[in-house]
């Protein structure tokens, strides 16, 4: 009997130290930690957004191989939007809170399956406008975020104020976009008003709750979580490049084909390699200079992703499987290309060049925006090889020797 009633106690410590939760203060982290690097949890959360970034510039493909140039744009902005903020803001969050203890990683986990969501509907909101699964999935992933921020509202008493103002200023957008979606707007103009409308206000929930206090993201921690995903966005140009090469035993294969692989392939790591330059994004940790460039760097990705589904426009176009006019797919390519230069420009070169140096990308997105003109993706690749070079150049004799 008493060895009985020993399993049984035994089992029943068992369990309960199974379903035991570990749970520590949400304290703010240390400004100056040494060694601060994405999180494998992080880096699993990346993962999952990259789904939901393919997702959408599949969308945008097949939206310009079908001549929906306006709509598809509009369309792949809007659902582009919805998969970087929840990001961004959950990055953010995680830079200056994150104490890795069980219920941060469910509630990381829960935002994964909103992500995960928003993917889902992400075709049907393409098809048919149907923002069901979209809505659905970000409200998961923004009001996790809001137990998120009323957890360090409990521990971080100096920022009390900010951090209630984030989940309460969360919680009014997530009504709002409840309310866009029950609308059920039959105008294109008027949903996509609404849309703009939300983004705003969803743009100034940070803006204005920073002003209460600064909350203590790390600075370096924040320039390697922006870099990665910059990688996973330049990944789609290689993915449609892989496309290309697929044609290799299809009827339709001609050495264009060839071409049309190694064009992205220098495309992208020209990209690849304006974005990673020595000189160092976000220069300091003032309000402004965050929200510049966080924000910033929406035009960087949204051109990003646009170029990989820009190619894989070509790749259709090359193979027959599209009536879209080939100059179509060569713009199609060179306007995001000039975009995502400006975008560069805008968060970071205008702040850190100096001389003849600062001008460079600009100058050159104007070129790449006349090369489909005259020439086609090869005189693209060209032009930004070229770029790199100039830019490196300048840079380098313009800057004092010890200095990076």
């Amino acid at each position: 009997m008493n060895l009985k009633s020993s399993s049984t106690h035994n089992a029943t410590i068992s369990i309960q130290r199974l379903f035991k939760i570990r749970l520590s203060a949400m304290t703010p982290r240390d400004m100056q930690e040494d060694h601060r690097v994405a999180t494998p949890l992080e880096l699993l959360f990346d993962l999952v957004s990259v789904i939901a970034i393919a997702a959408a510039a599949v969308g945008l493909h097949h939206a310009l191989a079908e001549a929906h140039y306006l709509q598809g744009i509009v369309q792949y902005c809007a659902a582009f939007f919805a998969i970087w903020w929840a990001w961004m803001n959950y990055t953010w969050f995680a830079s200056a809170y994150d104490n890795d203890d069980t219920l941060f990683r469910l509630l990381t986990i829960v935002i994964m399956a909103g992500a995960l969501t928003m993917s889902a509907g992400i075709p049907d909101f393409f098809a048919s406008m149907d923002l069901g699964l979209i809505v659905i999935g970000y409200v998961i992933m923004r009001l996790a975020m809001v137990v998120m921020w009323l957890r360090a509202s409990i521990n971080d008493a100096a920022r009390r104020k900010t951090t209630l103002s984030y989940a309460i200023g969360i919680t009014v957008v997530q009504l709002y976009w409840v309310g866009l979606y029950l609308a059920h707007f039959s105008s294109f103009g008027l949903f996509f008003g609404g849309f703009g409308l939300g983004i705003i206000l969803e743009l100034l929930v940070p803006a204005l709750t920073e002003r209460h206090g600064t909350t203590p993201w790390h600075r370096h921690h924040i320039i390697e979580r922006y870099g990665l995903l910059n990688i996973i966005v330049l990944g789609e140009t290689l993915l449609a490049g892989s496309l290309a090469l697929n044609q290799l035993n299809s009827s339709e294969f001609t050495m264009a084909f060839i071409q049309l692989a190694i064009s992205s392939l220098v495309i992208v790591f020209s990209l690849w390699w304006l974005y990673f330059s020595r000189e160092e994004q976000l220069k300091h940790k003032q309000l402004k200079m965050a929200l510049i460039w966080g924000y910033g760097h929406l035009i960087i990705y949204l051109a990003g992703a646009a170029v990989g589904a820009s190619f894989a426009l070509l790749v259709d176009i090359m193979a027959g499987h599209t009536s879209t006019p080939l100059w179509v797919g060569h713009y199609a390519v060179a306007i995001p290309i000039a975009i995502y230069l400006v975008g560069l420009w805008f968060v970071r070169d205008r702040y850190v060049l100096s001389a003849s140096a600062k001008s460079v990308l600009p100058v050159f997105a104007l070129f790449i925006l006349l090369i489909p003109l005259a020439m086609d993706l090869p005189g693209i690749a060209i032009l930004l090889i070229c770029c790199v070079y100039l830019r490196s150049h300048l840079v380098c004799k313009t800057t004092i020797p010890g200095e990076h």
